[in-house]
């Protein structure tokens, strides 16, 4: 029995500061996070109370059910949002029951992407739920005016509590979508904090997700990105949800591209491509084009190198100058749409193995149309258009360049030689250049492959000439 007044034991409430940036927990406030190294990011959340007697879970709860894995059973059919560029992002549409986060910069088009894609799952039947926690509802109507959507039977709401959220979708009939715009203004009242703390993103992401799971809702999380691009809030966010999308562009370009970061149903780095126009966005269905455009004569420094996105090949304009610069000048390297120390690399080889100079030279690199390049088979094209530069020698304006270059200046091979070569044959081009070791795409019609074994091969074929 216990004694009179007893009560358990009982560890003193433990203090802990979580950082905004990624989550990570500390037991003292600091100006610097420990994991992350931002700076003034670690805020107080609510104490933990810990008993000092350890709990036994292998008793009191309810059994659950296993299933095997060629159960029978009919798999969850996707739907079709209505943007095919969508649905190739996805991986053919959008899954019942899945969660999607989507992060991007703000003004970018997000809401505009999910208010055409919501008022199409409504024109098609489906019950599609909007609900903004950063505009008002009349705002939200504006835009679908100007978009030409105001008749969609689109349900929309302004709010921030989940709690009400919830309470008012369990009275209604089961959405097929659900669009939260965004998971920072969210707001449980289980929680403390404000919102857009990792304590209350976490939660609130939990409770819509398991909504979304418990009656096959497709649900839509709209996210904020950080000053690096990185979607805010803990990183565990990106683990609960199926699907990652990020959302690129410039603000000042027109075309947007919508990428797959992870993907629990489809293939990841696939994309989708839209237009910024008047009446919102509008599909791409040949990319290469619109990053192509403008190449009416060979210019020096211009190279065009066969990108590859998931299963999608896009031709990418790449552009290079060299300026000259008075001796004692410190020399400028300024790289726009590709990895600034891949660039100093590609110089370092060339001047090595090549004995071409650029120290005594400012050099600038961009990628036409504000693309964002990855792939390490840009490697050939790149230096291709830094030699074109140098020497003052336009390429051949009908000729695509790929192949990785290592530090010994071989010409490495890459990934989907064949697809690059057949995208390019397609699109007009008649001159491939590439690794030796890639064989030739008998299927590409008209297009003449060259393999070049070392980076000197490369440097004799563009200045050689002279």
């Amino acid at each position: 029995m216990l004694r009179s007044g007893y009560l358990p034991r009982m560890a003193k409430p433990k203090r802990r500061y979580v950082c905004q940036a990624c989550g990570a927990v500390s037991t003292r406030w600091q100006g610097q996070c420990a994991d992350c190294s931002e700076w003034n990011t670690l805020t107080e959340e609510a104490p933990q109370t810990v008993f000092s007697s350890k709990h036994d879970l292998s008793s009191g709860g309810r059994p659950i059910i296993f299933t095997p894995l060629d159960a029978p059973g009919e798999l969850p059919v996707r739907r079709a949002s209505g943007l095919a560029e969508f649905d190739r992002a996805l991986g053919g549409g959008l899954v019942p029951g899945s969660a999607i986060l989507m992060g991007g910069d703000p003004g970018i088009g997000k809401s505009t992407l999910l208010l055409q894609v919501s008022a199409h799952i409504a024109n098609s039947g489906g019950l599609s739920v909007y609900v903004s926690g950063e505009e008002a509802a009349g705002q939200v109507r504006l835009r679908a005016e100007r978009l030409g959507l105001s008749k969609a039977p689109i349900q929309m709401a302004s709010a921030t509590s989940v709690r009400d959220i919830l309470t008012t979708l369990g009275s209604m009939e089961t959405p097929a979508l659900l669009v939260i715009d965004s998971i920072q203004t969210m707001h449980s009242d289980q929680i403390e904090g404000a919102p857009g703390t990792v304590s209350q993103v976490r939660g609130c992401a939990f409770e819509l997700i398991r909504y979304a799971k418990e009656n096959g809702v497709t649900l839509i999380l709209v996210g904020h990105v950080t000053k690096d691009g990185n979607i805010a809030g803990p990183r565990v966010l990106e683990h609960m949800v199926d699907v990652v999308m990020s959302f690129e562009g410039e603000r000042s370009h027109q075309y947007r591209i919508l990428r797959s970061l992870k993907n629990r149903f489809g293939p990841v780095d696939e994309i989708g491509v839209f237009s910024m126009e008047g009446a919102g966005l509008a599909e791409v269905g040949n990319p290469s084009m619109l990053f192509l455009s403008g190449r009416d004569e060979p210019m020096a420094g211009s190279a065009v190198f066969p990108a590859m996105e998931g299963t999608r090949p896009v031709l990418i304009e790449i552009q290079a100058l060299i300026v000259r610069l008075q001796s004692g000048a410190t020399p400028r390297r300024a790289v726009v749409g590709w990895d600034n120390g891949r660039m100093a690399m590609l110089l370092a080889v060339l001047e090595a193995r090549c004995g071409l100079n650029f120290s005594s030279a400012e050099v600038y690199l961009n990628v036409a149309g504000g693309y964002r390049l990855s792939d390490p088979a840009a490697d050939l094209a790149v230096a291709a258009a830094l030699v074109s530069a140098l020497g003052d020698k336009p390429l051949s304006s009908n000729a695509v360049w790929f192949g990785e270059v290592s530090l010994a200046g071989e010409i490495r091979p890459v990934a989907h030689s064949s697809i690059r070569q057949r995208e390019s044959a397609k699109l007009g081009f008649a001159k491939a250049f590439g690794p030796a070791s890639a064989p030739a795409e008998e299927g590409s019609k008209g297009l003449a492959f060259t393999g070049l074994g070392m980076l000197p091969n490369l440097v004799d074929r563009i200045l050689g000439d002279a």
